[in-house]
């Protein structure tokens, strides 16, 4: 691709089926929004302008897209498809390329298939239009694109258009498209909306292009990929999609999944090589797992950093900002928040670490906490190399545990110890010969004689 290339992004429906307060096309998958999964796919195109145009909550869509450096255009009135892309002349203003039309509740289309559309665009007989088309198991209601056996396109049909003979076409519209930025408005300015829903229809342009002597093309892919998202069940379905695809992947890059689909990844989920991960694992987004981790089952990871070799689980919980070292170990009912766990540390049960440091070697005892929060502020807790923290230790921070220090079980500690030293925070024990028998004796005798 020589050419300089623009994306107009469609995203002004009501989204109504979503009964959601949320922009359709900000709803996640795999833990980021749909649109900007195609953002991101357009991005390695290394594109000249997106536009993305919106209408209702269009400010929602707004301060997705401004980081990204996307132009938002308004639509105010929904009047079909290519009244919609018209809506982008003005951001395009100028630019002489390649532009794609693309739909943000499409979100899974890949950068290679945007490239083939445009590479078709400089093919033979340098086509004005190029149509990204598939054929689904059902067609039901999609529009059906009329083409030869060379993908020659005679017209764009929406279903409820179509003649019985034009319904049984099994190749379907996705609405993606590839136009010359120097037709495309030409070609727009041309729509009339004589059709059964009054509208300007986008697809109206390729039988435009053929009046012309220009032509048009179709480009086939696979249905899953320009899968459209309506509904909280195509939501679903879509990430289900997704989330199939990346364990494959996972797989492929020498990851064991014990029972994949119960596994679930983020967008951005690094997973190293032998990395086991058990049945029922939750990744969100911001996590790396390093070569040779162990995630074990039931396991929700977010935001964290996991070392070689280190091991994770069963039901266990990293919050964002947990590093765990090499073969450091986070076991059973731990939760770990901000905190750094040192070559070969262990929290094997029932613990909460939060905001921590904790030393090489350190051994944390079942039942610890971290008191990091006094209900305004949080502070932090450092515990040094070798350490030991006996069971049910609460560590009020800010503190300090020295290396090699040993905190004796049942014990709030709120200063700092010394390393090597031992610290006790502990009644004294008092025992009492005896006592229990006779206090069973009396009792006995009590309810007896009621």
């Amino acid at each position: 691709m020589t050419n300089p290339i623009a994306a107009i992004i469609l995203a002004a429906g009501m989204g109504t089926r979503m009964k959601s307060d949320l922009h359709k096309v900000l709803h996640p998958i795999a833990g980021r929004p749909m649109l900007l999964h195609l953002i991101d796919s357009v991005d390695a195109l290394d594109p000249a302008k997106v536009v993305v145009v919106a209408g209702a909550r269009r400010e929602q869509v707004e301060a997705a897209v401004a980081p990204l450096g996307a132009e938002v255009a308004i639509q105010a009135e929904q009047l079909g498809t290519g009244h919609a892309v018209q809506q982008a002349e003005a951001a395009l203003a100028g630019f002489a390329g390649d532009v794609l039309i693309l739909y943000g509740d499409v979100p899974l289309v890949t950068t290679e298939t945007m490239r083939a559309m445009v590479d078709r665009l400089h093919g033979a007989g340098e086509p004005s239009v190029v149509v990204l088309a598939f054929r689904p198991d059902d067609a039901a209601a999609y529009g059906r694109v009329i083409a030869d056996a060379d993908g020659r396109l005679e017209k764009i049909v929406e279903f409820k258009d179509a003649s019985a003979e034009e319904r049984a076409v099994t190749l379907c519209n996705s609405g993606l498209m590839a136009v010359r930025s120097a037709d495309l408005f030409r070609l727009l300015g041309r729509l009339t909306n004589d059709n059964a829903a009054g509208e300007y229809y986008l697809t109206d342009i390729a039988a435009l292009a053929n009046r012309d002597g220009r032509g048009s093309v179709v480009v086939e892919t696979d249905a899953a990929e320009v899968a459209g998202i309506n509904s909280r069940a195509e939501l679903a379905a879509v990430d289900a999609s997704w989330q199939a695809k990346r364990r494959v992947r996972a797989m492929a890059e020498g990851a064991t999944l014990v029972a994949p689909d119960t596994v679930w990844f983020s967008f951005d989920t690094a997973v190293g090589r032998d990395v086991l991960i058990e049945p029922n694992v939750f990744f969100g987004p911001g996590v790396s797992i390093a070569d040779g981790a162990t995630i074990r089952a039931f396991s929700h990871i977010e935001g964290a950093t996991v070392g070689t070799g280190a091991e994770v689980g069963p039901y266990a919980r990293l919050r964002p900002g947990a590093v765990l070292g090499e073969k450091s170990k986070v076991g059973n009912f731990v939760e770990v928040k901000k905190a750094v766990l040192g070559k070969g540390a262990k929290a094997n049960h029932l613990t909460y670490l939060g905001d921590a440091e904790i030393g090489a070697g350190a051994n944390i005892g079942a039942g610890t906490i971290t008191c990091n929060y006094d209900g305004f502020f949080k502070y932090k807790t450092v515990i040094g190399e070798g350490a030991f923290v006996g069971s049910n230790s609460a560590l009020v921070a800010p503190v300090t545990i020295g290396a090699g220090a040993i905190v004796g079980a049942g014990s709030t500690v709120t200063s700092d110890v010394e390393a090597d030293a031992l610290r006790l925070v502990r009644p004294p024990q008092e025992t009492k010969p005896g006592w229990a028998k006779r206090f069973r004796d009396m009792m006995s005798v009590k309810k007896a004689a009621k």
